[in-house]
């Protein structure tokens, strides 16, 4: 049954009295007009829907089936992600064992037209199927592809009847009824919520060149940006540079709505990979995921000897001392001021002990204060003798110096007078 687990996820997000033929969609928090009634004059089946069925495969869309007149994935639908040898066999399985599919919910565009709002990881995974994208496994653990079906199961999967509402409302009331069922099944993420609510010629564009799996420049961005093109982590990276900030994505795309290209975006994001190019003379796993956005904002202005600075990188990364390799890149941008950037490797509390045994002895027999710091001053605490946990383990010479962190550089010091040495 774990195929028909997959499905009635996806069932349990759609709120119908199946009784009806026709119903009303109520909002959440409000009440709207759009309508849904069922289309089962005659019922659609999995053969009307591959009847035309285009895939891309570069950008994991299917486009059209039902002879041209159903759009499988309009703007505001997230890619196809069900492509993972379980959820799209496991639709297939349960078409081929008379399970129900669940509910599909299509939107009339015009007479005649309509696109798919609900159902379409469920109509690609079948569609692909049927056109030979991939195959089943059998009981003997074989696979299976649709051509190498027998008559009776071919004519089994064709002719499953498909139990399809028609939705009829508002731009708007679409857009909300889409956010309202995709609270199941495989959660949409924020930026492909936000696809939705914002969909229209930016979004398109903005897809088409950052959702985009067949694009030439993926790898190199991806060298940068983590995430998944396909469930928008590079369109949300993206649009989070140049909104500086993810908290401005939504007023971006809000602003941007109707623009007829994504220009702006695309001239801003290629401006920080370029930048990132220029200054680094190389690419470390360390790099992947930074948020290069803000850092781009902070140092672009800045002039670097790009292979000064990758010398620099190197040798960072050679230091054992340095526990945050992530922090290197800003550490070196900023001019090497931060190093709480690079976690730089404490004294072992089994050397600091060492160190303040023998420090401790040494200045009890002098009759001064076993910091070093109170010694030499003239006030009371010139011959106070402070215990452990009072003290800071210390480098002696700073390592942004060159200090090592060694039993031989380390000296323990009262916390107030650590604390005001800082990096000296």
């Amino acid at each position: 049954m774990e195929g028909q687990d997959y499905i009635q996820k996806e069932m349990g997000s759609s709120f119908v009295n199946m009784n009806e033929s026709s119903f009303a969609i109520e909002g959440q928090g409000r009440c709207n007009s759009m309508k849904a009634t069922l289309l089962h004059e005659p019922f659609l089946t999995v053969a009307d829907i591959c009847d035309g069925f285009v895939y891309n495969e570069l950008e994991s869309k299917g486009i059209f089936g039902w002879g041209g007149r159903l759009t499988i994935q309009p703007e505001y639908q997230r890619n196809y992600i069900y492509a993972d040898g379980k959820k799209d066999v496991a639709v297939v399985d349960s078409l081929l064992k008379g399970y129900p599919l669940g509910l599909l919910y299509f939107v009339k565009t015009a007479e005649g037209r309509y696109e798919v709002l609900d159902g379409q990881q469920r109509i690609t995974s079948f569609g692909r199927f049927v056109r030979g994208k991939f195959p089943i496994i059998d009981d003997d653990g074989m696979p299976k592809w649709f051509d190498s079906l027998g008559a009776d199961r071919k004519k089994r999967l064709l002719e499953s009847k498909l139990t399809v509402y028609v939705c009829e409302g508002e731009r708007e009331e679409i857009r909300e009824w889409f956010k309202t069922i995709n609270i199941a099944g495989v959660p949409l993420v924020q930026q492909e919520l936000l696809n939705a609510i914002y969909s229209g010629p930016f979004v398109t564009a903005a897809k088409a060149v950052f959702s985009n799996s067949g694009n030439s420049d993926m790898q190199r961005w991806k060298n940068y940006v983590r995430g998944n093109e396909r469930r928008q982590d590079i369109l949300e990276a993206a649009l989070g540079w140049v909104a500086r900030g993810r908290d401005n994505i939504e007023a971006y795309m809000g602003r941007h709505i109707g623009d007829a290209s994504c220009q702006e975006l695309q001239a801003y994001f290629n401006s920080v990979i370029d930048w990132i190019d220029g200054v680094f003379k190389g690419v470390k796993d360390e790099m992947f995921g930074l948020e290069w956005g803000e850092l781009y904002e902070k140092y672009h202005a800045n002039a670097y000897n790009a292979d000064a600075l990758w010398r620099r990188v190197e040798e960072l990364y050679e230091d054992d001392c340095v526990t945050a390799k992530k922090g290197i890149f800003e550490y070196v941008l900023g001019g090497e001021m931060d190093t709480k950037l690079l976690n730089v490797r404490v004294f072992s509390k089994k050397d600091a002990k060492t160190v303040y045994a023998k420090q401790t002895a040494a200045a009890k027999k002098k009759g001064v204060s076993n910091c070093p710091l109170c010694a030499v001053g003239h006030e009371a605490g010139s011959t106070r003798i402070w215990t452990f946990g009072e003290m800071d383990a210390d480098n002696v010479t700073a390592w942004s110096k060159g200090g090592a962190t060694d039993i031989s550089n380390c000296q323990m010091l009262c916390r107030t007078h650590n604390r005001a040495k800082g990096n000296r």
